[in-house]
């Protein structure tokens, strides 16, 4: 496994001497905004996650190898390069670091390679789910299956909204992955706090979140948590107008007949269009804030020992 991972020498420390870590995932640079904004958003959210007593680790595959830790080049060079990155989930990492394809990691891939590396808090912007109309296509994102094998938490803005929540939540449930709700009992909706569905569990504080994961995997129950973290009030979107926005975009792509994992991020760049940029400010609000929390829930659970 040695000669399949590199750390960079901050994350390396960090593990050396038992130090607090939140893994960030490397899609949100190359496909998720357009450069420099994708780079300078990266280059925050570390800022962000060391202001908050942990340490940051971007994950991506760069020439052959799973990097855990991102150097600034590295990371200017996802941004560049954007779209020509290829997108890598988990069913591609093997096929990418045998054929040093340099890949940038969903949070499927992502929350793997974390933990490979005994990261157990990941930081992202939201996650995905049942596609609308998947009792047709059967498009069932892969992120759903990896939180429900994979021992990592997970901090998101909640599901995103371009997909189906109820079907998404039930998806969970059947797989035995506890969502929590950080001091709310709303689902949040990505772009907006409110939703019509409801959490598992409301959560109040870092420190409970970190309780209820260290308990989790002290009682051998395998598999991930999913944290969800309302948008910042100020950047909530509206949900009757994003709603609207999102059905719109929704029929634009099956107009052009685009399918699988290149829907989301079409639709989230059809989003930005259509919302003229208020949409991106968002987005970029949310993950902060989601890193902001990631960071005291991994401060949290290292204190009590949590490995």
């Amino acid at each position: 496994m040695k000669n399949y991972i590199e750390y960079s020498k901050e994350v390396q420390n960090a593990i050396d001497i038992g130090l607090p870590i939140v893994a960030l995932e490397s899609t949100i640079i190359s496909h998720g905004m357009p450069y420099p904004k994708n780079v300078e958003t990266a280059i925050r959210c570390e800022e962000i996650v060391r202001e908050n007593g942990s340490i940051p680790a971007t994950i991506a595959i760069l020439n052959g190898k799973l990097k855990i830790g991102l150097s600034s080049e590295e990371l200017d060079y996802l941004g560049k390069t954007g779209t020509g990155i290829m997108k890598t989930s988990r069913r591609d990492i093997a096929y990418n670091v045998a054929n040093k394809i340099d890949g940038a990691t969903t949070v499927s891939a992502t929350m793997y390679i974390s933990s490979l590396a005994g990261i157990k808090v990941f930081a992202t912007g939201g996650v995905g789910g049942v596609h609308r109309g998947a009792e047709t296509s059967f498009d069932i994102s892969a992120d759903l299956e990896e939180l429900a094998i994979t021992n990592v938490l997970v901090v998101c803005a909640g599901v995103k909204s371009i997909l189906d929540l109820g079907l998404t939540l039930e998806y969970l449930e059947t797989k035995g992955v506890p969502v929590i709700g950080y001091q709310t009992k709303m689902l949040p909706a990505f772009y907006s706090r409110v939703s019509k569905f409801d959490v598992n569990f409301k959560i109040d504080t870092p420190r409970e979140i970190a309780n209820v994961l260290k308990t989790k995997y002290d009682l051998n129950l395998n598999g991930g948590v999913l944290v969800t973290n309302p948008i910042p009030l100020e950047f909530s979107m509206n949900n009757e107008v994003i709603g609207k926005v999102i059905d719109d975009a929704i029929i634009e792509m099956d107009k052009l007949g685009i399918i699988g994992k290149e829907q989301t991020p079409y639709l989230l760049g059809k989003i930005v269009e259509l919302t003229k940029g208020d949409s991106l400010k968002s987005n970029i609000a949310l993950v902060y804030n989601n890193c902001k929390l990631a960071s005291r829930i991994s401060n949290e659970y290292t204190a009590q020992g949590g490995k």
